[in-house]
């Protein structure tokens, strides 16, 4: 988890950085739909690598992934500790219970 914070804590401050010199401020500046739309191209992506490519391939697109989906998080105020809590409130709970307690 160190990792994801510290990526975290450096996105968060990249957001106002200048975009000339950041790949996170340009996306802040172009906007939600296209860090939505990044993020969807990534997770493709990641899809793609792991019923074709090679375990690298896979490695380095689910780092994508993971990336823009922090980008996306911190665009939207959202931080990884709550989307962490979501997860342990989750622990030990049947994903077919858990998918049919959102539907009610």
């Amino acid at each position: 988890m160190d990792t994801l914070t510290t990526l975290e804590t450096t996105i968060r401050q990249r957001l106002t950085a200048d975009p000339a010199s950041s790949y996170v401020a340009q996306l802040h500046e172009r906007g939600l739909p296209v860090i939505a739309r990044k993020l969807g191209e990534e997770a493709v992506e990641t899809i793609v690598a792991a019923l074709s490519g090679e375990r690298q391939e896979l490695v380095g697109e689910a780092a994508d992934l993971l990336f823009h989906l922090t980008v996306l998080l911190a665009e939207k105020g959202v931080p990884l500790s709550e989307v962490m809590a979501e997860l342990d409130r989750r622990e030990g709970t049947s994903g077919l219970e858990e998918k049919a307690s959102r539907s009610e």
